[in-house]
């Protein structure tokens, strides 16, 4: 399993790096090739459902995940989101913190991946891509 971990400080309160981080529509915005849908109702929260799509054509392949923890932020206390990907192509599970800092947030963003048929010896260089990726993405959420 590939495993890597993202950080950011921002000066956007909490809950507004949270309600970035975790609007999971423009995560689509952020990933090339990619888009996402919620298909689940409002408002997100534990049981949100979401399917990231990427790729071109007959060559895409779906990555659904599933909100399987949910705390926002509150009154000085951190958030916390664990999302579980549960994909025929792409598994594992990603793990969001909020934590309020005296001039903003502290994003923490870690990420399990495993991609089925990749061999174990690929998950470094899986998770060298993954941290580029999603470095990208976390910073254009925070940016706005």
């Amino acid at each position: 399993m590939a495993v890597f971990r993202i950080e950011r400080f921002t000066s956007l309160p909490t809950a507004e790096a949270w309600r970035r981080v975790t609007d999971w529509e423009r995560h689509g915005g952020t990933v090339p090739l990619t888009s996402v849908t919620v298909t689940s109702a409002p408002p997100t929260g534990q049981g949100t459902v979401f399917v990231a799509r990427t790729g071109l054509g007959v060559l895409a392949f779906d990555d659904p995940m599933e909100v399987v923890r949910w705390v926002p932020p509150s009154a000085g206390r951190a958030g916390v989101c664990q999302v579980e990907k549960q994909g025929s192509v792409v598994l594992g599970r990603a793990s969001i913190d909020v934590r309020p800092t005296g001039s903003g947030s502290h994003v923490i963003w870690v990420e399990e991946v495993r991609v089925r048929l990749l061999p174990g010896w690929a998950d470094p260089l899986l998770a060298t891509a993954g941290r580029r990726v999603f470095t990208r993405e976390l910073d254009v959420l925070l940016e706005g």
